[in-house]
Order: structure tokens, then C-alpha cells, then sequence
């Protein structure tokens, strides 16, 4: 039986007439006429009493009501999860990333992937490097973005760069008003700000063992919650940050930046589980690749392995 057909009757059946229907179905009355007389010629059996006003229902008419109210009905609800798991198999991909990321290009990355696949759902998770590890083992990101070396075998870790370090200081800080690199040493007495605060551990930890490493224990007077607190804080003349350089690019107007004597470096990692080999997963390692090649990176070797 034509559903369509079904369709126009039920809608005369609710108007109990011709032309309300018609208006109803945006369509012209005469044609309503003949579909229904169609389908009055399928069944057999006349379906409406025309001689009444409002039209009225025959005891087949009735019948066919009742009936055709739950095909169509049965039929809204196949159209609708059909249309559901049509889109829940759009492909998607989860990327946890750590706040400093955001400074380092990582913007970049996800607009070329974007342009790249925009068939695929990118969702974006801000989550510390140890919450990345524990999502991607439990399925919750597909790749994570940190800074912190840890040692695991259900996760894949690939050191992109090594970013150096820098020192932050407010806009008019003594200390901001040269431009040659300074040392370690010369910031043993200066109050510092570390970031983040828990969990630990973390970039808080990176820039305590760099002092460390040179004999000098720093003077911690905050430790922020994120990076952009702590940044903050370093305009307010409450101290200075040991920063990577990314930062530089993203706050100049109230913070003074110089660069380390004593090499000092930070890594970006990429994380992803073993084994992957979804399709968008292999998309963001190549974008990550060219764009490394195209900003006059070194490419990490890893990344080929695992394209």
C-alpha cells in the first residue's frame, strides 16, 4: 500500500474535508481527490461518506484509520533512527591538549586538519598531561597534547620539538629593561611563579628541577592554577614565570620576555594508544608532519613509523 497515499487519507480523515486537507498537505485539491479515490479503489471499499459535512468515515474508513495512524507512525520512527545511526557513524576524533599548547602552534595544526577533513567531528578537551594518559587509555581522547615525560605502555608518546624556555617579567621590571640573556643565577632572589598547581606532576616540576640543576632553590611565591593566571600575575608585578617561547607571541604589551643563558627546553608530546590505525588519527600525524616541514621544524622520525 503507498504510504503517500496513506498520508493524504489520514490528512482528510483529521480535516474532514477537501480542501482543508489540500492546505494542509500543500497540494492542489483535485489531485487529493484522486489519490484518495485510488486508494479507495485499492482497498475495494469506499473510505468517506461525501454526502455528510464534515466528511465522515465509512466502517472500512475506520479501519484503514486506525491502521494507517500506526504505519505511519512506525514509519517516522525508522526514519528517525535511521537518520541517528547515520550520524553517529561521522567519524570523530578527540584531542586533549594542555593550556601551554595552545601557544605553540597548535591552533595551526587543528585549522590544516579541519580543511583537511571536514567530514570528520573534532572535539577539543582541555585536560592535564596525566588526565591525557588515563582518557586515552580509557577511549575518552583519541590524542593528547602535553609536556610531561611519563613511562607507560598502553600509550604511545612522540616528542615533537623541544621548545625553549624563557623568563617573563612584568613591563617595568629592572630586570625587563635589557635585552642581553640572563641566568639562572641572577634570578635566584627574584619571587617566582610556577604553574599549574596540581596536579602533580607537571611544568610546575620542569622549571623547580631547572634550578635545581644549577644549585639554586627558587623563591616560590605563587603557584597558579594555569598558565594564563600565571601570566597575569607576572603583569600585576607579583613576580616572574619561567615560559615557553611561545608565549612571547600571544603577550607582549605588559610582559617583558628574555631568553635564558643555561639552555633550557620543554617538550611537546603527542600521545596516542598503540596499535591505532584510524584513519584520522594517521590524518593529524601528516598534518603535524608538513606543517613541522613547512615551519622549518625538525620532523620527528616517529611520526613516518607511524603514519
Amino acid at each position: 500500500m503507498d504510504m503517500r497515499l496513506l498520508r493524504y487519507f489520514v490528512a482528510v480523515a483529521d480535516e474532514g474535508n477537501f480542501n482543508r486537507a489540500a492546505d494542509r498537505l500543500h497540494i492542489a485539491q483535485p489531485p487529493l481527490s484522486r489519490a484518495i479515490q485510488q486508494l479507495e479503489a485499492h482497498v475495494g471499499a469506499p473510505l468517506l461518506d461525501r454526502t455528510s459535512r464534515p466528511l465522515r468515515l465509512t466502517d472500512v474508513g475506520r479501519l484503514l484509520y486506525a491502521q494507517a495512524l500506526q504505519m505511519l507512525a512506525r514509519m517516522d520512527d525508522v526514519e528517525t533512527m535511521v537518520k541517528a545511526a547515520a550520524t553517529s557513524r561521522r567519524r570523530r576524533l578527540v584531542i586533549g591538549f594542555v593550556a601551554s599548547t595552545i601557544y605553540a602552534r597548535l591552533p595551526e595544526l587543528i585549522r590544516e586538519f579541519r580543511k583537511a577533513a571536514d567530514n570528520v567531528e573534532l572535539v577539543m578537551v582541555e585536560s592535564t598531561t596525566l588526565d591525557q594518559i588515563a582518557a586515552l587509555k580509557d577511549g575518552r581522547i583519541d590524542i593528547g597534547f602535553g609536556r610531561i615525560r611519563f613511562e607507560d605502555p598502553a600509550v604511545r608518546r612522540i616528542i615533537l620539538r623541544h621548545e625553549k624556555l624563557i623568563a617573563a617579567f612584568s613591563i617595568d621590571h629592572p630586570l625587563a629593561q635589557d635585552d642581553r640573556p640572563i641566568s639562572l643565577r641572577e634570578l635566584a632572589d627574584e619571587p617566582q611563579i610556577i604553574y599549574p598547581r596540581a596536579p602533580r606532576p607537571s611544568y610546575a616540576d620542569q622549571v623547580i628541577s631547572l634550578f635545581r640543576d644549577h644549585s639554586i632553590e627558587p623563591r616560590i611565591v605563587h603557584e597558579a592554577r594555569e598558565l594564563q593566571i600565571a601570566i597575569g600575575l607576572v603583569a600585576a608585578e607579583e613576580g616572574m614565570a619561567i615560559v615557553p617561547e611561545s608565549v612571547r607571541r600571544a603577550r607582549s604589551h605588559d610582559v617583558a620576555f628574555r631568553e635564558l643563558v643555561e639552555p633550557a627546553t620543554s617538550p611537546i608530546i603527542m600521545s596516542h594508544r598503540p596499535g591505532d590505525r584510524s584513519p584520522e588519527l594517521a590524518l593529524m600525524l601528516s598534518v603535524v608532519a608538513r606543517q613541522y616541514a613547512r615551519w622549518g621544524y625538525d620532523v620527528p622520525a616517529a611520526l613516518d613509523e607511524d603514519i
